[in-house]
């Protein structure tokens, strides 16, 4: 590595005749793809290059090699799998329709009048606490009260919009 990290292409091309093969077939054991494991020893034996100058020998070689190959294939193995265009079906307008648009204001305005109904107290909480997405701490500070009066208001401002709304509410 000491050579490798002074830049000798020749000690780099040792170390991956060396340590390729094995590398692969342990990427390939993780993975399960061919391709993939290519593509992760690859760039485990690039980072091998790049980082050849601040490598320290706390473990041997073979081993760092190794921690490397495996984390890289943990990464591949977390990303989310590339799905061809054809496969992923007919994309789909995320605009709501005009009826769509309708009930949702419709449905947006009936909660703020049953918020707007809400004793004062109650409205503030619900209103700190989901709308500015306070703490019940920071609540009891502004409303110079306890934490348990805010847990308080909140459950009774729930109650009184569950009421409110109970007739638009879906009970599937």
């Amino acid at each position: 590595m000491a050579r490798v990290a002074r830049g000798d292409e020749a000690a780099y091309r040792l170390l991956s005749r060396r340590h390729v093969p094995a590398m692969l077939g342990l990427a390939r054991r993780i993975l399960g793809n061919s391709t993939d494991a290519e593509d992760v020893t690859q760039e485990a034996m690039l980072r091998v290059w790049t980082h050849a100058p601040r490598w320290q020998p706390l473990a041997q070689f073979r081993t760092w090699l190794t921690r490397v190959v495996v984390n890289l294939c943990l990464d591949r193995k977390r990303r989310a799998a590339w799905v061809a265009l054809e496969a992923a079906g007919e994309i789909v307008d995320p605009t709501l329709g005009a009826g769509e648009l309708a009930e949702s204001q419709e449905r947006d305005q009936m909660v703020a009048n049953a918020i707007a109904a809400l004793p004062a107290r109650q409205r503030t909480a619900i209103a700190l606490t989901y709308g500015d997405g306070m703490s019940n701490a920071q609540v009891a500070e502004i409303l110079d009260t306890t934490v348990s009066a805010v847990e308080t208001l909140l459950v009774r401002g729930k109650q009184n919009l569950r009421r409110a709304l109970e007739s638009v509410i879906d009970k599937d």
